[in-house]
C-alpha cells in the first residue's frame, strides 16, 4: 500500500470463509493504518438464497463498524459460459464501485488452494491463469487505474477454515462449489485427493524492463527497439506482445496464446513484419516494433462514436479518458482531416496513415471540428490510457497508485 494514502481500500465479500477471514484480517490492519474499509458485495442473482446472503455480509461489515455496498447483476444470464460471465461481471461491479468511491485496491480473498484448483483446470485443458498477489483489474476500462491485491495465496483453505473455528467465526459455502458440471468444482473435488502439485510455485516473471523501455506516442500508439525484444525470454516477450496489442488497441479480450506466439516468434526474427492482432497493427522494419491501433476495425464495429454530456467523462475507444464540460461527440479521424484547422492538419501528419486515421476527433455542438492529440481542445481533457495500462500489464507498477 502507499504509505500515507488516506485513499479508502475496497475488499470484496462474498460470505465465503476465505472472504470473511480477508474481511477480518483487514479490518484490523485499515484501523491501524487509519484507512477507510469498504466492504463490496455482488449479488449474482444465481441462487435463491443470495439476498439472504448479501444481508448476512452487509450484517457481517456493520458488526465491524465498516462501510458497506451491495452489487448486483441483474443482466440476463447467459445459457452457457455462465462461470466466466459471472467472473466478468463480478470484476466490473467491483471496479465500478472502486471508482466510484476513489479506491484504487480491491482485496481478494484468493488462497493456496485456487493456485492448486488453476493448476488442476489447466490439466484438464482449461486456459485459466493463476491468480497473483498483485494484478490490474482484468476489466476494461472500467477497471483502469485499479489493482487487485490477493494476500492469502500462500495459505490453506483448511488453515483459514481451522482460524475462523478459533474465533467462532461462520461463513455461507454456496452450494455452485459443489456443481461438478463446472470445473472450477471439480478441481475443488480433485483436492481432497492430494495432488502432486504445489501451491508455492512462483510466478512467472512479467516483462516490466520492456513495457518501461516502450516508448508512447500521443496517439496511444506505442514503439520498442527490436533488439531489447529479441533479447528478452521467450515467455517475457510473448506476455509483452500481447498487452501491447491490447494496450495500444484499447482492446479488453486477450488475444488467442497461438496468435500472440506465431507473432511473437516474427518479430523477433530478422524479416520485416507487418500484421494485425487484437484491433492493433504491428509494423517490425529493422529495427523498431511498432504497434498501434488498426484503423480497419472500424468495419467490425470497433472505433464507435461516444456522445458526452457537459461534465461527462467517458472513454473512447478503450484508449482515451474525455472529460468534457461542453457536449460533444468524439469520433475516428478518418474522412475528417480536410474540416481541421491548417496547424492540425501539419501535426496529424507526424503519425502514419493509419495511425492518423484512428486518432480521436471531437466535434462540439456548433459543429466545429478539432484533434485533442495534436492540439488543446477548449473545454476537455484528454488522458491517454495505453501507456500506463501496459506498465500495470507487465508488472511495472508494484504498489498503490497515487
Amino acid at each position: 500500500m502507499l504509505p500515507g494514502s488516506r485513499r479508502p481500500i475496497t475488499v470484496a465479500l462474498s460470505g465465503g470463509g476465505d472472504s470473511i477471514a480477508l474481511l477480518l484480517a483487514a479490518a484490523e490492519w485499515a484501523a491501524q493504518a487509519e484507512r477507510e474499509l469498504v466492504v463490496l458485495t455482488v449479488d449474482h442473482r444465481l441462487q435463491s438464497q443470495s439476498a439472504a446472503w448479501t444481508r448476512a455480509c452487509a450484517a457481517t461489515a456493520t458488526r465491524l463498524g465498516l462501510a458497506f455496498r451491495s452489487l448486483d447483476w441483474t443482466a440476463e444470464k447467459p445459457v452457457t459460459g455462465l462461470p466466466a460471465a459471472a467472473r466478468a461481471a463480478r470484476h466490473t461491479l467491483l471496479a465500478e464501485a472502486a471508482r466510484d468511491i476513489g479506491a484504487r485496491v480491491i482485496l481478494m480473498g484468493h488462497t493456496a488452494d485456487d493456485l492448486l484448483e488453476a493448476q488442476l483446470m489447466r490439466a484438464s485443458g482449461s486456459t485459466t491463469p493463476d491468480p497473483r498477489g498483485w494484478s490490474p483489474s482484468p476489466v476494461w476500462p472500467q477497471g483502469r487505474g485499479l489493482f487487485l491485491l490477493r494476500p492469502l495465496l500462500s495459505i490453506r483453505r483448511s488453515a483459514i477454515r481451522d482460524w475462523l473455528k478459533a474465533r467462532a467465526e461462520t461463513w455461507i459455502d454456496d452450494p455452485a462449489n459443489l456443481d461438478l458440471g463446472y470445473a472450477r468444482p471439480r478441481a475443488r473435488q480433485a483436492l481432497a485427493r492430494p495432488p502432486s502439485l504445489s501451491p508455492a510455485r512462483p510466478e512467472e516473471p512479467l516483462p516490466n524492463d520492456l513495457a518501461i523501455a516502450c516508448r508512447p506516442d500521443a496517439g496511444g500508439g506505442l514503439e520498442l527497439d527490436r533488439d531489447l525484444l529479441r533479447g528478452a525470454a521467450t515467455l517475457a516477450a510473448q506476455r509483452f506482445v500481447a498487452a501491447a496489442c491490447l494496450c495500444a488497441a484499447g482492446e479488453g479480450r486477450p488475444p488467442a496464446s497461438v496468435r500472440v506466439q506465431s507473432l511473437t516468434d516474427r518479430l523477433t526474427g530478422v524479416d520485416d513484419v507487418i500484421a494485425t492482432l487484437a484491433g492493433a497493427r504491428i509494423e517490425a522494419v529493422r529495427a523498431i516494433v511498432r504497434v498501434e491501433r488498426e484503423a480497419g476495425e472500424a468495419s467490425r464495429g470497433g472505433l464507435a462514436p461516444l456522445r458526452l454530456a457537459a461534465g461527462q467523462t467517458g472513454v473512447w475507444d478503450g484508449r482515451f479518458e474525455i472529460r468534457a464540460e461542453q457536449p460533444c461527440e468524439v469520433r475516428r479521424l478518418a474522412g475528417q482531416a480536410g474540416r481541421l484547422s491548417s496547424r492540425e492538419q501539419k501535426l496529424i501528419k507526424t503519425f502514419s496513415p493509419n495511425a492518423r486515421r484512428a486518432l480521436p476527433a471531437v466535434v462540439d455542438a456548433t459543429g466545429s471540428l478539432a484533434c485533442p492529440t495534436v492540439g488543446e481542445v477548449r473545454g476537455l481533457r484528454l488522458t491517454p490510457l495505453g501507456y500506463d495500462r501496459l506498465l500495470a500489464a507487465c508488472g511495472a507498477v508494484d504498489r498503490e497508485p497515487a
